[in-house]
């Protein structure tokens, strides 16, 4: 399950950003997953739980944001319809995946007390 060690990333990489402010506390994150990424929501969720007990973000709510994938033209900058073939058809180029594989920490939702 790949999903445990994304999660455990994620962790680290909220954990150091955590650091930079005094007082502060995680209130969520939203991570953009894309479509073929080959990330299961379900289950990165699910690590997400597990791996945030007993740390600064263990309160810390895990907001996902599907992105679609896209295909598009090197060539020509067309975008692909979904389904059709992965090729251009105005020019015959090749396709090119433009979105849908990302893995994103997009945003860190964190209260910070008074200094």
């Amino acid at each position: 399950m790949h999903e445990y060690s994304i999660a455990s990333e994620l962790l680290d990489r909220v954990e150091a950003e955590l650091r930079r402010h005094e007082r502060a506390e995680v209130l969520g994150i939203r991570v953009r997953v894309g479509e073929v990424s080959g990330v299961d929501l379900e289950l990165l969720r699910s690590a997400w739980s597990l791996v945030r007990e007993g740390t600064p973000c263990a309160r810390a709510e895990l907001e996902l944001a599907a992105e679609p994938v896209r295909w598009s033209c090197p060539r020509c900058a067309s975008d692909i319809e979904s389904g059709a073939a992965l090729a251009c058809s105005r020019c015959g180029a090749p396709a090119r995946l433009a979105s849908g594989d990302a893995l994103v920490l997009e945003r860190i939702e964190m209260e910070v007390g008074h200094v």
